[in-house]
């Protein structure tokens, strides 16, 4: 598979991609409201799983690679979410990227083209999306792409212990009908 806009590719995971999500999940800045820093099992069971879902051509993050270097980047995709909540069963948009790549509009132009791919594609008619409190860049990224947030849609993220202090999310959605699916 390969989604490409003007500046990045969405494809599938390649070998060569272990070694940088690794130290994306390493890094405390990247993984600062997503949870525990990474080991490279983890990191690597985390790709096996998006190569997974991909094989079989159902919504996946795929891996996110800038055009004019060939430069791993990150990931972007849509997929099922894996627990239950209040707006469950659905679908979640996501997005991580290396540091050195935050603030040139690389998630949002992602993000858009997953939106694309997936509402044309599969037959979803809602996307969400969610976030701790405090991560207000990826929220900014939520409201360039058209998403809003839901009102009385914060939640406590069930996968997540009583204690985490990354607990506490707030939830933002988009629909196909309100989804500009032209570029």
């Amino acid at each position: 598979m390969l989604i490409e806009t003007k500046r990045i590719a969405l494809r599938t995971w390649r070998k060569t991609d272990r070694a940088a999500f690794e130290v994306m999940g390493r890094n405390p800045n990247v993984m600062e409201f997503l949870g525990p820093l990474l080991n490279r099992e983890q990191s690597d069971a985390a790709v096996d799983a998006q190569i997974a879902l991909i094989e079989k051509e159902e919504p996946a993050f795929w891996a996110m690679e800038r055009l004019s270097d060939q430069r791993f980047l990150g990931f972007v995709g849509v997929k099922e979410i894996n627990f239950d909540a209040h707006f469950t069963p659905g679908y979640e948009i996501g997005w991580r990227l290396g540091e050195d790549y935050w603030g040139e509009g690389y998630a949002t132009e992602g993000a858009k083209a997953a939106l694309r791919y997936s509402f044309s594609n599969w037959p979803m008619e809602r996307i969400y999306s969610f976030t701790v409190p405090a991560n207000i860049r990826s929220q900014a990224v939520m409201r360039k792409i058209g998403m809003s947030r839901v009102d009385n849609g914060d939640f406590e993220h069930p996968n997540l212990s009583l204690e985490n202090p990354l607990r506490r999310h707030v939830l933002y959605h988009i629909d196909k009908k309100t989804f500009s699916l032209n570029p």
